[in-house]
């Protein structure tokens, strides 16, 4: 179940992309595939913004949770070359609550193959967390306590160029 929101969310993510570099690069619609092709060279790295909006309250506890059951599978596709960095921020003040978010995790990927292709990370799952019954818990809790989740695919624009 978690896998297939994480699938449900990354393919949002290749429709957003895929929307956003139609607007950005202009030219006329096509299949995805092309589209993020053309759109998105496979040599160039892909940042994705994902964003979290906690329960009130939860906070803690998903960071918590986050920390201990995803970031070791992120740290570990850097190892293995997939993603390139990860950071994570959180803003300083609150804002209203339709703006709210409380967790953003930037991901560089090494490009967009990789960020959009598909990946299996049930073997690096069970390689991490050999208590399977535990991880996957702690992980539907972690999504339990969300109010919001979003996924924000970043284009570069140069500035300088005419």
């Amino acid at each position: 179940m978690i896998a297939a929101r994480r699938h449900a969310a990354h393919s949002r993510a290749a429709v957003v992309l895929i929307l956003l570099c139609s607007v950005i690069f202009g030219g006329p619609a096509m299949n995805a595939s092309a589209q993020t092709k053309q759109a998105v060279p496979d040599d160039r790295p892909v940042t994705i913004e994902y964003y979290y909006k906690v329960k009130w309250g939860f906070a803690d506890e998903f960071i918590r949770l986050f920390k201990k059951n995803h970031y070791p599978s992120l740290k570990k596709q850097i190892e293995m070359g997939r993603i390139l960095q990860v950071s994570a921020v959180t803003p300083r003040f609150h804002n209203t609550e339709d703006g709210r978010w409380d967790y953003r995790v930037t991901i560089t990927f090494k490009n967009a193959a990789v960020a959009f292709g598909d990946f299996d990370a049930e073997p690096l799952n069970r390689e991490l967390w050999p208590d399977q019954d535990t991880f996957k818990r702690e992980e539907q809790r972690r999504f339990e306590i969300l109010l919001a989740h979003w996924d924000l695919p970043l284009g570069t624009l140069d500035l300088d160029k005419k």
